[in-house]
């Protein structure tokens, strides 16, 4: 893919979380991914890509737009395209962090139709990256980790979804002696941070959504880092979903070259509300918006950082004219 798309990747999220943000601490979780969905559909129809949404907001009966299948752009590049316009519309809407507008983005064929069911999940940074095993015990992980951070095991931090059924992990981690940063949504960006020494997160853990594995491998792909994950079907039809995906073993571990194949993966994101990593949206006099956009291309392993100012009033709908 042309490099050039990265940028043009990082105006779809920044129109993306702009629209959301005007949802923020509102209560108003569906009507603030409407406008982050609707305002991502509008800036994809401007760019140079013939993508097919493999990840998006539902099935073509479900979702209006973003739909699984549904074609975006008006080029001749051939890709896959994984969406979440609104990583965390509860976030939004109660006003909480780390909240995201999120895209990947790879050559036709190259990311895992994942479908919309639970996800074991395991994420760390370049450090540990070919170190972890979803299968081990979370002790070993948790002290491989340790080991090659250059950290005591009581200074390692474990992200892990606030939920009834990781109880046991949280107590097992907590008995290792390792500390925990619970996060209420969004684990996109729990994985994302393991890759940022910076944002003090350093392994996560636990189940979550199968697309948004699909997402975080695409960044963690990027940044050097490692993701794991082993779908979790909790019926028949949620196996037979998996069997007509073309996943022949839906318990299998998947691995980063099962989950995004190809080194041309691109990965942005723009921040929504404030978090470890990225800055939310503001809102300034004179109708202008601030966002704070990361954007990473697997190939050239380039990772930017885009603070912009947008003038609202020569962008309609969120789209430059």
């Amino acid at each position: 893919m042309d490099r050039e798309l990265a940028m043009e990747f990082a105006r779809v999220t920044e129109a993306a979380a702009i629209a959301a943000a005007k949802w923020m601490g509102t209560g108003k979780k569906n009507e603030a991914d409407l406008a982050a969905t609707t305002a991502m559909r509008a800036v994809f129809d401007t760019v140079d890509i013939d993508g097919t949404v493999v990840i998006g907001e539902g099935e073509m009966d479900e979702a209006p737009m973003l739909y699984i299948g549904e074609k975006l752009g008006h080029g001749r590049t051939e890709v896959d395209v994984a969406v979440d316009p609104l990583e965390g519309t509860n976030i939004v809407a109660k006003g909480l962090w780390n909240a995201m507008a999120v895209l990947a983005v790879a050559p036709r064929g190259s990311l895992l139709h994942a479908p919309d069911m639970y996800m074991d999940k395991l994420a760390v940074g370049p450090a540990a990256k070919g170190l972890v095993d979803i299968e081990a015990p979370l002790e070993h992980n948790l002290r491989v980790v340790a080991h090659a951070t250059g950290k005591r095991i009581e200074d390692v931090v474990a992200c892990i979804l606030d939920r009834p059924r990781h109880t046991e992990i949280i107590e097992r981690i907590r008995k290792a002696g390792a500390r925990i940063k619970l996060i209420s949504d969004g684990d996109v960006a729990g994985a994302l941070n393991t890759a940022f020494p910076e944002t003090g997160v350093d392994i996560l853990f636990g189940s979550g959504g199968a697309p948004e594995g699909v997402l975080a491998a695409a960044a963690l792909k990027c940044m050097g880092g490692e993701f794991q994950g082993r779908l979790l079907p909790q019926n028949n039809e949620e196996l037979e979903r998996c069997l007509s995906m073309g996943l022949d073993d839906p318990t299998r571990v998947l691995r980063m070259d099962d989950l995004v194949r190809d080194e041309e993966a691109i990965f942005a994101a723009t921040g929504v509300t404030d978090g470890e990593l990225l800055k939310g949206v503001r809102f300034l006099a004179g109708d202008v918006a601030t966002t704070h956009t990361l954007v990473m291309r697997a190939s050239s392993g380039t990772i930017r950082f885009i603070e912009a100012k947008h003038k609202l009033q020569t962008k309609p709908n969120l789209v430059m004219i």
